[in-house]
This record gives structure tokens, sequence and C-alpha cells, in this order.
């Protein structure tokens, strides 16, 4: 029971974005906390990855805004500008694309306001009373083959977890600290818009030729521990695909960024508001729009089960109209469910992997997704994403004053400082990652309470939680730092002594 992190691609991989959700909104999450590797790329807090949706184990709160991280500077010629001959920049008509252009007064008044906001809806969300349970401990559930399997894993994708990481931080800092992208940029010509949209697709490509070979050193992990079951032509179409959707919103921001720049003075005022609808648009359509292009998606069948399941949804209280299968087995082995969109959008898919698991254990997943379901946590989360969005532009705006001389552009409004904004995008989503992770834990812990409450069976409910540590080789232990940084999730051993606890507070018979 995982939330929102990428068990395709890589389960272990580069979906963070992320995650990451990544931050246009929870669009869902996958149920078990599955990945680290490749983790957080340039740019991809703009768009929920694939495999990062709202499931039963990670995080919802990766739809926190990680989405814009708005900016504007005063024209300051620099090396950038000499290093590009016959380079004219557009004047705005109206904008003006200075960085006291809109006040930066007012701003800076709005942005700790929202901070306030976020934090209070993130505070009133959050349920930070969850049962716990006494010291986790791997030994008494699983054996020491197992135990030593999940270690060797981890240990085999540490390294390019952390390559992955320092990478992402070199190269945004890269971005957000020398006049590198500017002078990249600055070769580009043609209208504002054009070279707005070349400079996303020139900086996105460049980041992905470096990260190519790490993904393909997970992808080949995943196949050595038997995770993985895509050929490299399915793996790279996939990759391929996601990155498509990423740069596509990613697009739409910078579009529509430059040209609010362009027209009105405080730009920094829809751009916020503009992030907020982005990111709550994207994930009310994310599971009907994105979700089919890497998966396909079926009712599941009838029988007892689906029977079983719909029944247990009405006495929930929780609308459910259909319970969905994915397809997952083709890219796959890893074992998960999720939830994503909300209102007429709302969605519990059960990956087809997971249906090979004994009946009552495929419905207490089902009862962990009814939770995030009962408490609108996709929902939550896309508000708490949304104001973080708008967040994010208003501090872009303040921002980019004290960068744009060592990047050598002259204000938001040129179209060579797409690459900054993209490079202040990624170290934002990393500064709010562990906040963001916090926030997910918290609420995976109320979704596995709420599974208990309904079913009753915490025998039960600790034989699922072993068959997806097991399956899915999760970290029986991690370390503090790995903690910190990617578990949106409690861990296995966590999530079965708080079991325990409940079964003796509610005086059920102690598994």
């Amino acid at each position: 029971m995982d939330d929102r992190r990428d068990t395709d691609d890589a389960a272990r991989e580069d979906e963070v974005t992320d995650g990451a959700m990544a931050a246009v909104g929870a669009a869902g999450h996958p149920d078990e906390d599955t990945g680290r590797s490749e983790r957080a790329g340039l740019g991809e807090a703009a768009v929920p990855r694939d495999a990062e949706r709202l499931t039963t184990g990670e995080t919802v709160a990766s739809a926190t805004g990680e989405a814009m991280r708005g900016e504007a500077m005063r024209h300051v010629p620099g090396d950038a500008e000499r290093a590009a001959p016959g380079h004219r920049e557009e004047v705005p008509v109206t904008g003006r694309g200075g960085e006291d252009g809109g006040g930066r007064r007012p701003a800076a008044i709005a942005l700790v306001l929202l901070g306030l906001v976020i934090l209070a809806v993130a505070a009133f969300s959050t349920p930070w009373q969850v049962l716990t349970g006494g010291p986790p401990d791997p030994a008494r559930d699983f054996g020491a083959a197992q135990i030593a399997r999940a270690r060797a894993f981890d240990a085999a994708t540490t390294l390019p977890s952390y390559l992955s990481l320092a990478l992402t931080i070199i190269i945004a800092g890269i971005l957000v600290a020398t006049p590198f992208s500017a002078r990249v940029l600055g070769r580009l010509r043609g209208p504002w818009w054009l070279r707005v949209v070349l400079g996303a697709l020139a900086i996105t490509a460049l980041v992905e030729v470096i990260r190519w070979p790490l993904g393909m050193w997970v992808e080949t992990i995943l196949r050595d521990y038997g995770l993985s079951t895509q050929d490299w032509a399915g793996w790279a179409g996939d990759r391929l695909k996601n990155l498509g959707v990423e740069v596509f919103l990613l697009c739409v921001m910078l579009l529509a960024l430059v040209a609010l720049a362009r027209k009105v003075r405080r730009w920094w005022i829809p751009a916020a508001v503009g992030a907020f609808a982005l990111t709550v648009v994207t994930s009310f359509v994310y599971p009907v729009v994105f979700e089919p292009l890497f998966n396909d998606f079926s009712s599941m069948r009838q029988g007892p089960l689906r029977t079983n399941l719909l029944d247990m949804a009405a006495r929930d209280g929780v609308p459910v109209e259909d319970v969905l299968v994915a397809d997952a087995s083709r890219r796959t082995t890893a074992l998960n469910a999720y939830v994503s969109g909300f209102g007429a959008t709302r969605r519990i898919v059960v990956y087809d992997t997971l249906l090979q698991a004994p009946q009552r254990e495929v419905e207490l997943v089902a009862a962990h997704e009814l939770g995030h379901a009962k408490y609108d946590d996709v929902l939550y989360g896309t508000i708490i994403g949304a104001l973080g969005a708008g967040f994010g532009a208003i501090a872009l705006f303040l921002v980019l004053k004290p960068v744009r001389r060592r990047t050598g552009v002259t204000s938001i409004t040129d179209p060579r400082a797409v690459g900054v904004v993209m490079g202040l995008m990624t170290l934002g989503s990393l500064i709010m990652g562990p906040a963001q992770n916090v926030i997910s834990r918290h609420i995976e812990a109320r979704a596995d309470v709420h599974a208990l409450d309904l079913t009753r069976d915490p025998a039960m409910f600790i034989a699922m939680q072993k068959r997806l540590a097991i399956t899915n080789i999760s970290d029986l232990s991690p370390d503090a730092v790995e903690y910190v940084l990617y578990a949106s999730h409690p861990s296995g051993p966590e999530r079965i002594a708080m079991a325990r606890a409940w079964a003796k507070l509610n005086g059920v018979p102690e598994p």
C-alpha cells in the first residue's frame, strides 16, 4: 500500500518526480513504497509520474506544489548576451519584465501569508496523531534470507540513487548559478514563445541524455532481482512517454509565465493563480488523460472479489462505481494499488499482479485505498500542491533578482531564463521533499488504521504487508538519511508493529 512513486519504470528509479509528484497535484499514489534510485530529475516536479500515483503506500504529499518557482530580473548586459551575437531581446509591451515591475514588498507579504495558509491546511488535513506500534523488529516476521535479500537490493540501488541526487543538484546549481543555460539558449532564434518551448526541450533533452545511463543501470538491477519484466524497447518507450508528459506540462507553465510577465506589471499575482489552477486541473484529468498512456485499464471481472470490494466500499460509505485493473505485469512483478483523481475522476486501481495474492489480502489493500478515498487524501494533497505551486510562483518573482547577474539573463521575459526557472523548480522540489514525506507517512498510517478498522483482521493485514515487502523487496530497516529523503510510507516492519498495537487496543488476538 504505497502512495505515489514509481514501481514500473524503475521501482526505485526515476519516478519522482514524486515525485517527486512531483507537483502537479496528488494524482495518485502506489501502494508500496518502492524506490529511490534515479529519483529527482530536473524539472520533474512539474508533473506526476505514471508510477507515482496515490496508491496504498506512497506519498500523497508528493503532490505539494513543486511546479513554478517564479522570478523576475532587471536587464544587466552580461556574458550570455555577448556570447550570442545578433541576439536581440524582445521588450515586453506592458509587463516591463523587471523584478520591481510588480513591487517586491507586496510579493513578499503575499508569500508569507500564503506560506501560513499552506501550513494551516497541511496541519488541518494531516493526521498527526496516528496509532503507532513499538520499535519495528524485522527479524520477528522476516527470515534471515529475506532480510539479506532486502539489504542486498538496497545496497545495489544506493549508489545510483545518490549519484542521481548529486547529479540533479549539480545540474540545477549550474542552471541557477552560472550563465551556461543563457549561453546555450541564446543561440535559439524565432519569436519568444518558440524560443521558450525550444529552450525547455533543449534543457530537458540535455538532462535526459546525462541521466539515461543511470536509468539503464537501475533497470538492470531491477531485472537482476526479478522486479522488471520489460524489454529495452518497452522501457525506453515508457520513459519517453513519461518525459513527453512532463515536457508538455512544463511548456504550458513556462509559456503562461512568460506571457503574463510580458503583459502584466504584477505578473506574480496571475502566475500564482494560474499555477494553482494548473495543479488542480492536472490532478483532476490525470487519471483519464495521462494514465492510459502507460497502462490499459479494465473493470475487474465479475466474481466474489469484485462483489466483496464493492460491498465493502458501500459499508464504508465511499461511493465507488467500479474497480479497475491495470496491466502492470507487462512491466513489473511488484504488487500495488492506488487511488487517483477526485470527484468524477476518482478511481481505485489494482495491479493485475496483486490479483495473484489471496483474496482476503487484496481486500485489505482495497480497504487501505478506501481510506484514502474516504478522507479525500488526493483532494487535500492536490489543494496543498496547488497552494505550493502558487507559493512557488511568487517565490520565483522574488528569487530571480539575486540570481540574474550570475546567470546572464535579463528578466523573466527573456526566453533564455527557461533554464534558470527549471533549475529553481528542481531545487525547490528537493527542499520540499522531506516535508512531503513526513505528511505522506502520517496519511499512509491513517489509511492502514482505516483498513484494520474496516476488516478487523490484523493477522491478514500482517500477512499482506509481509507479501508486499518480500515481493517488492522493500527496505526493511532504512537508515535515517534515506528515510528522510525517500520514505513516503512507513516501513513494512513499522506497519506490522502498528497492526499489533491495533490488535491489543481493540481486544483482538495479537498475531
